[in-house]
């Protein structure tokens, strides 16, 4: 790191990169060797800013005075901060039409009412409670390990495209419902954990372990996406979008260059980063590129994504005895 960046940081500490949390866990890198231990402070300001919103959207709902006739609302000593009947949100949030009106993700509105202001605001938004908790305890579990390591800049960019990614391949193929959450955005945050373990695999020690419990990981939250009323087109669209970035953003320099001021003189100096770590930042953007304009292009001519993926409806619910996929 350069002694001037614009990304806020502690001091710089000497590490053997053994880590307590996500992947890292099982994983430890082969070198020391001295790099910044950036201050975390965007993933805390996020969680409260999620939080802060959620709590704007229950007073705008005033579920007391706009609840179903006859139906009660949930935990009514909050007064107009209290929740939506169970059977209308049994995640314990507010209404649909108060989530809409605030800037849920809905196709029509989107490509008929030229708002794609949506496909942000949709990012900050939450269903109920229980939505809120799992997405909040997500972000803080992987995000604030990923901005310690990385810094502010690079994971806010990796935060925000990511779920701007989420956002509009959901929109290419759920166009009659909304959908609220910040879950693209966090799944984007694992596909960079995945591709930040592929690009600098050379300074692992147990490369397979960690990968294997990653893939897991990943795999486990990927398959609650077939559930009914669940946007898996979010959560993949968020995981292609992070795993792309985390090439271009997350590569470690070679060791060799971390240490070129502590060389003698006259040392032929390493290239920073390896031949393969350009080749897939090339590539990735690349793909980034091309990935964001066709969609967006598709997404605003008012496409439908399963016009060209009939079976892609299996990525989002998949039909048993026990629900139906038309109903979600």
């Amino acid at each position: 790191m350069a002694g001037i960046d614009i990304e806020s940081r502690g001091g710089e500490v000497k590490r053997n990169y053994n880590n307590n949390s996500g992947y890292a866990s099982t994983s430890t890198y082969l070198i020391e060797d001295t790099e910044t231990q950036w201050t975390s402070w965007m993933v805390p300001m996020f969680v409260v800013t999620n939080i802060a919103v959620f709590i704007v959207v229950l007073y705008i709902n005033n579920c007391p005075d706009h609840r179903p006739v006859g139906k009660s609302c949930v935990a009514r000593f909050l007064g107009r901060f209290s929740f939506q009947p169970l059977r209308e949100n049994p995640l314990f949030g507010p209404s649909s039409s108060t989530l809409k009106k605030l800037g849920a993700l809905e196709w029509s509105k989107i490509v008929l009412n030229h708002q794609g202001w949506r496909l942000v605001t949709c990012i900050w938004l939450h269903a109920g409670v229980i939505h809120l908790l799992v997405n909040m305890l997500s972000l803080v579990f992987i995000g604030i390990r990923l901005e310690q390591q990385f810094g502010f800049v690079r994971i806010g960019i990796l935060y925000l495209l990511s779920g701007f990614g989420g956002s509009v391949l959901s929109s290419l193929f759920i166009q009659n419902n909304i959908s609220v959450g910040a879950s693209g955005a966090l799944f984007g945050l694992l596909g960079a954990m995945l591709s930040e373990l592929i690009t600098n695999r050379t300074i692992y020690t147990n490369k397979a372990a960690a990968l294997f419990t990653l893939l897991v990981i990943i795999a486990i939250n990927l398959g609650v996406g077939i559930l009914p009323h669940v946007d898996n087109f979010a959560h993949i669209g968020g995981f292609l979008t992070g795993f792309l970035l985390g090439f271009v953003l997350l590569p470690r320099p070679q060791f060799g260059w971390l240490e070129r001021r502590n060389l003698p003189a006259g040392t032929r100096l390493k290239s920073k980063y390896k031949a393969y770590q350009y080749v897939l930042w090339l590539v990735s953007l690349v793909l980034l590129v091309v990935g964001f304009t066709v969609a967006l292009v598709m997404l605003f001519r008012g496409e439908n994504g399963y016009d060209y993926c009939h079976w892609c409806h299996y990525l989002s619910c998949v039909p048993t005895s026990r629900w139906d996929c038309n109903e979600n």
